[in-house]
């Protein structure tokens, strides 16, 4: 192999290392073996097409001609695109994490000729600087440890092989209890910034699970101080530099403690989980701002980030032309050329801005501070003026975009798009998300199998749990919205495939990739919670929605199986396991409305109105048509009596059914009372 393969692959991020003067190969067989028939080490360079830091690297070391020749010289390179690949990204972020080291991206591991990992890092700079050696020091010093001392390295990799095989035998425990969620949110609740939201300190991230606990409990508890914590931090997101008052839509994460300055590249999964957050919070406290947001962001969606068959595109870079934010920031004389002078001197005002700026002598657009909320009135001038900047803003280099199409991603936004046009009245956005949803199970459905990315009509690599886990998520979901069997069919067709070739018949739980996959050193099992939620909590949701669908107590029996399994880390890997702990609070305390009539029955779009305003998150809707029956063992097959031309309302909790309600007054009495 002499030369840099990479002009093959589909991935944006890939492709963007195309001419590097590195012989980059894709992961896959073919290196492997070149690997063992050589005997070099590998060197694995992990990221994403949107990463800051990763173009950095790339520009300093990779298209350095005397690097790429020791890249090349003594290990065989290898670039893998964390988004396209997320099983190897696991694998070598956990070596990473039990190195003791901090991962993220890039991520740059040493491994064998087996691929068994024995050092690594993240960025290293071409010289030495920010604590961190220089990366031609790393090249030599790994080599030359690699050949002089293989007793060395073959410690290392036993070490880290036995610790990665250890992280698929989680600590199990007994089911938690009311107390043990009660005692987490409250400990959250203590990590919260009283004053800027969010986890306190630098940098910040969404964290949206975290904070649906917390909504939960405080919902639940009737206690004001958690729901405060939860609608401070989508507020001061909201109006902080983390939103893009422009465009709409978030960016990944603050790099400071007041979601001022974002790394500004915007992810589907981070937006996917703040419609959904602000959709719940809007239903509680009827703010327009999150109203605003959520229909910004979902125009930034439809706008920017519809790829293949209306499926919807993974990030969008924090650069363009070579800087970070460039497209997102202003100069103070830019509004004066671009706005009348009164509406200019307005919005400079509300948006902070001014001759020297807020970030490197420039303005990132906020509203977090005295001057940003000037009332009603003024705020549609606000809107013509930031419409005419976003106009002018379109004509200048836009960042890059990875235009894969995701599986589980594209399932956490069709779920959120779904819940939002119920709740916001926007069949429009319904019909959004049954498009996605179609073109995945048309484009990356094989048999009853899924593919993981979809670019360029090549699907690429089996699926893995979390995309089985969202999509499956994202039917049921339409299916309640809808009321249409063959989401729901799909979800249990999903669910078979996860339990023939993803369950742990020994231990329990899923582990993340199918039995069959191959050329990865283990296969990983976690129920912690990353920039998305785990594979094994969503699974848990997954089964609850099934089993309070269908009654079928075999579906609860299974997401009970799953809890138990990760039960013993619940306390010890706080706060990273939400995802799993609001998914039990689902299995065991939902709330059912059964809605029984046709769409053009008396009341039922009356009733239908009151589901969608009041805030349950743990709510599941079922449709039922007059003519059909529930499934026998849910809580009100037998206790449905259909009257003709007119709808009526059950509520269901635990076994426990109301008597049918016709009126909506009824219906939103007995479900505030929830």
């Amino acid at each position: 192999m002499s030369r840099n393969s990479l002009d093959l692959e589909t991935s944006p991020y890939l492709l963007q290392h195309r001419s590097n003067p590195v012989h980059w190969r894709a992961w896959g067989p073919d290196a492997l073996a070149e690997a063992k028939s050589s005997d070099r080490p590998i060197l694995l360079s992990v990221g994403y097409a949107a990463c800051h830091w990763c173009h950095v690297m790339a520009h300093e070391s990779f298209e350095d001609a005397d690097i790429a020749r020791l890249m090349n010289d003594l290990y065989i390179p290898i670039k893998v695109d964390r988004e396209e690949r997320p099983d190897i990204d696991m694998i070598y972020q956990a070596a990473l994490a039990s190195l003791g080291q901090q991962g993220g991206w890039p991520l740059t591991m040493f491994l064998t000729p087996n691929a068994e990992p024995f050092w690594g890092g993240t960025y290293f700079p071409p010289t030495a600087r920010y604590g961190r050696p220089s990366f031609r020091e790393v090249l030599e010093g790994v080599a030359a440890a690699y050949t002089t001392e293989p007793d060395k390295i073959a410690v290392n990799t036993t070490a880290l092989t036995q610790a990665l095989q250890r992280l698929a035998q989680p600590a199990g425990g007994p089911l938690p209890d009311q107390d043990t969620q009660d005692r987490i949110a409250a400990a959250l609740l203590g990590a919260i910034d009283p004053v800027e939201g969010g986890l306190s300190g630098a940098p910040k991230f969404p964290q949206v699970s975290l904070f649906f606990l917390l909504w939960r409990a405080g919902l639940r508890q009737e206690n004001a101080a958690l729901l405060h914590a939860v609608t401070l931090s989508l507020d001061k997101m909201s109006q902080g530099g983390l939103y893009d008052h422009l465009g709409g839509g978030y960016a990944r994460y603050s790099t400071d403690d007041r979601w001022l300055a974002p790394h500004f590249e915007k992810m589907l999964y981070d937006n996917a989980q703040l419609i959904d957050l602000l959709t719940s919070a809007w239903q509680k406290s009827a703010k327009p701002l999150y109203a605003a947001r959520v229909a910004e962001t979902i125009g930034w969606l439809r706008r920017e980030m519809l790829a293949e068959h209306d499926a919807f595109a993974a990030t969008l870079d924090a650069d363009s032309e070579g800087e970070e934010g460039k497209y997102y920031v202003w100069q103070d004389r830019e509004i004066d050329q671009a706005l009348p002078p009164s509406v200019a001197t307005l919005f400079k005002t509300v948006y902070d801005v001014t001759p020297d700026g807020n970030w490197e002598g420039r303005t990132i657009l906020n509203r977090n501070h005295a001057n940003g909320d000037p009332g009603e009135d003024t705020e549609k001038s606000l809107g013509e003026a930031r419409a005419s900047l976003l106009a002018i803003r379109q004509k200048r280099v836009s960042p890059g975009r990875d235009d894969k199409v995701l599986a589980d991603w594209n399932g956490m936004m069709i779920a959120a798009l779904a819940k939002a046009a119920f709740v916001f009245h926007r069949p429009d956005w319904l019909a959004l998300a049954e498009r996605a949803f179609a073109a995945v199970c048309r484009h990356q459905n094989r048999a009853d199998r899924l593919a993981h990315s979809l670019r360029c009509g090549r699907s690429q690599s089996e699926a893995m749990l979390d995309d089985y886990a969202q999509m499956a998520r994202a039917a049921l979901i339409l299916y309640e919205m809808t009321g249409q069997e063959t989401f729901l069919s799909q979800a249990r067709r999903w669910v078979e495939t996860l339990d023939r070739h993803y369950w742990d018949a020994a231990a329990g739980g899923y582990f993340f990739t199918a039995d069959d996959a191959a050329d990865l050193l283990v296969r990983s099992k976690s129920a912690t919670d990353q920039a998305t939620p785990s594979g094994n909590g969503v699974m848990v949701e997954v089964l609850a929605r099934l089993f309070h669908q269908t009654g079928q107590a075999a579906y609860r029996d299974r997401a009970e199986a799953i809890v138990t399994t990760f039960a013993g880390q619940i306390e010890r890997a706080f706060p990273s396991m939400t995802a799993l702990l609001n998914a039990w609070d689902l299995l065991n305390n939902a709330v059912q409305v059964v809605l029984v009539g046709r769409s053009d029955d008396d009341g039922y779009a009356d009733l239908l109105d009151v589901v969608a305003t009041v805030c349950l998150p743990d709510l599941v809707l079922t449709r039922l048509d007059p003519a059909a029956t529930l499934a026998p063992d849910h809580p009100a097959s037998g206790k449905v009596a259909a009257v003709p031309g007119r709808a009526q309302a059950y509520v269901c909790v635990g076994q426990v059914c109301s008597l049918p309600l016709s009126h909506p007054s009824e219906l939103r009495r007995s479900l505030t009372a929830r």
